[in-house]
């Protein structure tokens, strides 16, 4: 059948299943939006309040969904306002398709007006990134971006249109699209054979799990490894829920931030067995001393995460499910021993700890988590509150954390968390931020509202940037340039003006009566809450250090004193 290249678009989403498109028209995308128009019973579209936040809510549909989001922009300034998102996402391993519409191909190369080369903008921060020039290809290529963005380690695509290749007729033959299947043509039997052996071997192993878990869905897999050989397990900001935070095994986060239990534990383990996790700066500290008691096996689908930022002993290329069932076949199980006796020693001798003497974003997010339970959804954007938020928030399954890991996106919550509420209608939603990233993008509340879907906005209100001052306390003599934000700014007359609901926390008792009041609105809800400018976030690691460094703040006093 004759269509257009408009509708050949939108045919080849609804052949992937997609239900839902994040986006903001304009002229060059026009025909999309027309054809939309004729499809608006079949495919939901969010008009977000900016292209960012039609990004970002694509990338949090696809996080707590599973599914391939897909966001939608016009040419020029509305194509460039995509690509912190799209890098979001590149950094994450976040499958979403981002459409934008170019000027017409006679116009090309000719500095028209809102024309850019969005594609090759997007180079670095795709898996692939194309310009579609010739109606006759438009179908496969769309379909080959979907291939792509959730195949093998998944990505973001990006897929530019000329305006005139949009208005063109061709032949549409649809496609019955077969599901991606699991990466496992890089498995090789020696390296599960020797990821049995080393497993087997250890007196004292460590599971790391990492983002690639969740993306996989191994957690029952890991669940299984962990129980059998008695193995202590930690986890990277992004693997949060893959492995239960109720489970007694648990010991925490790893890294800058991380427990001194997972962070002790991993530098006296003799077997780190590493899963699905690329060995962030954030994770490892100093790379060259990190887990130098160990050997260290490495599962993951990416080869060229091997060896890249800390050098393994063994490792595992392919799907982390797959992997994880084929290792399980030859493991042993193992007595509870000295070893996990010891971890869970560490761990009762180093609780998280923070002041209950006055409202703390820890008590807030606990509270949060009493009311809100393990069915929620959390959002966060980047900061001190995103730390409290994986410390304090009990994450028993995965896809349940949305946060901006690799690039560290303040403003990314809000969208995230509209992209959540709209694949996950029947959940509870929450987006945790501070006051210097809610004002960076908090122009989606107005689109949360438009969407008539209830979800709650927390704001950890310090009127600071706080992590950032955070590191000037510690490490650059109080000297506190430009992260004071010394304005007027009431969040709660923005968010009322925007149709949302509000309220100011300012006391602790006057938390749980107020997260009650929002997570019953049936509209979005804002709690503004205020909290001192000079709550840190502990434990910590200094940059570059060894994660065996982690300090808290009863150390930091202990130090002071000693000066």
């Amino acid at each position: 059948m004759q269509l257009t290249g408009s509708e050949i678009i939108i045919e080849c989403m609804l052949e992937q299943g997609v239900d839902t498109v994040f986006g903001y028209p304009g002229g060059a995308i026009l025909n999309v939006y027309d054809a939309l128009y004729k499809y608006q019973d079949r495919i939901t579209h969010v008009l977000t309040s900016h292209e960012q936040g039609a990004s970002h809510a694509a990338d949090g549909y696809a996080r707590a969904t599973g599914k391939i989001g897909v966001c939608l922009a016009t040419s020029g300034p509305g194509a460039t306002n995509l690509v912190t998102g799209i890098a979001t996402a590149y950094m994450d391993s976040v499958p979403i398709v981002a459409i934008t519409c170019n000027v017409g191909t006679s116009l090309l190369g000719k500095d028209s007006f809102q024309e850019v080369d969005i594609a090759g903008i997007v180079m670095p921060v795709t898996k692939h990134s194309f310009i579609v020039k010739d109606i006759n290809k438009l179908a496969d290529t769309i379909r080959r971006a979907f291939a792509i963005a959730g195949s093998g380690r998944p990505g973001p695509v990006l897929v530019d249109v000329p305006k005139d290749v949009t208005g063109a007729l061709c032949e549409y033959n649809p496609r019955h699209i077969i599901p991606v299947g699991r990466e496992i043509s890089k498995l090789r039997r020696e390296d599960i054979n020797k990821a049995i052996d080393m497993i087997n071997e250890a007196k004292k192993p460590f599971l790391f799990v990492g983002g690639g878990a969740v993306i996989s869905g191994a957690s029952e897999e890991i669940r299984e490894l962990a129980h059998r050989i008695q193995a202590p397990v930690c986890d990277s900001l992004m693997g949060k829920g893959a492995f239960s935070g109720l489970d007694p095994l648990y010991t925490g986060m790893l890294g800058m931030h991380g427990t001194k239990a997972s962070n002790l534990g991993v530098s006296q383990c003799d077997l780190l067995i590493v899963l699905g996790a690329r060995f962030s700066d954030r994770v490892t500290g100093n790379a060259s001393t990190f887990a130098k008691q160990a050997k260290i096996l490495q599962v993951d689908v990416d080869a060229a995460e091997i060896n890249k930022n800390v050098i393994v002993d063994a490792s595992v290329i392919g799907d982390l499910k797959e992997s994880l069932k084929r290792i399980l076949e030859g493991v042993h199980p193992k007595a509870d021993g000295e070893w996990t006796s010891y971890v869970m020693e560490l761990k009762e001798k180093y609780p998280l700890r923070y002041d209950h003497s006055q409202l703390t974003g820890p008590y807030i997010i606990e509270k949060l988590y009493e009311l809100a339970g393990p069915d929620a959804i959390i959002s966060t954007d980047v900061g001190q509150h995103q730390m409290w938020a994986a410390q304090y928030y009990k994450y028993s399954q995965p896809r349940h954390l949305l946060t901006s890991g690799g690039l560290g996106t303040m403003g990314y919550g809000l969208g995230a968390a509209i992209g959540a509420r709209m694949g996950c209608p029947d959940q509870i939603v929450v987006n945790i931020a501070g006051d210097g990233c809610f004002r960076m993008n908090m122009n989606e509340l107005a689109t949360a509202v438009r969407c008539d879907r209830p979800l709650v906005q927390i704001i950890m209100n310090n009127h600071v940037l706080g992590m950032v001052r955070q590191w000037q306390t510690l490490f650059y003599g109080k000297r506190y340039s430009h992260t004071v934000l010394n304005d007027k700014v009431d969040f709660v007359k923005v968010a009322e003006a925007m149709g949302a609901k509000a309220c100011r926390v300012t006391e602790p008792d006057q938390v749980e009566p107020a997260l009650r009041e929002a997570l019953n609105s049936r509209t979005p809800y804002v709690l503004d809450c205020w909290i001192n400018q000079d709550l840190s976030v502990f434990p910590m690691v200094p940059a570059g250090a060894n994660i065996d460094e982690a300090f808290d703040e009863e150390d930091l006093k202990r130090h002071e004193q000693s000066l």
